[in-house]
């Protein structure tokens, strides 16, 4: 068990009124819908981080722009912690590339608002889109 949480980035790619979703392909997540992403590596800026695992995950490019905000991600079993993540969710500008899985990804796509409830959403997905659009 780890003594300290794990830093993570996610990349935050609106366009044309739909934003960048992947299919995680690894636990906690595996199989739902949310912003591509991972953990932040020594000496690396959330920022960079997010730009990282966007071109990894998905082979999209983007500029990082600014945080929208962090979400604190811990998981419980009684006493016990299972997992502790602090994730920061980076507004990123698409430059080039569509989405195709790869990586840690499952699947990935450009999705609008409306076609949301379809999927089965990780926890936090509104949250960062009210970032996004609030």
């Amino acid at each position: 068990m780890r003594s300290q949480p794990k830093l993570g980035a996610l990349a935050v790619v609106p366009r044309d009124g739909r934003v960048l979703l992947v299919a995680r392909a690894k636990s906690p997540n595996r199989g739902l819908w949310g912003f591509p992403g991972g953990h932040v590596e020594l000496g690396e800026t959330g920022l960079a981080a997010a730009a990282r695992e966007l071109a990894e995950e998905t082979g999209v490019v983007a500029e990082p722009v600014r945080y929208l905000g962090n979400i604190d991600l811990i998981a419980r079993t009684g006493d016990r912690i299972d997992h502790h993540y602090l994730l920061a969710a980076v507004l990123c500008d698409w430059r080039s590339g569509e989405p195709v899985a790869a990586d840690d990804a499952l699947d990935a796509r450009w999705v609008a608002p409306a076609e949301m409830a379809s999927l089965a959403l990780t926890p936090n997905v509104d949250r960062v889109l009210g970032w996004l659009y609030g």
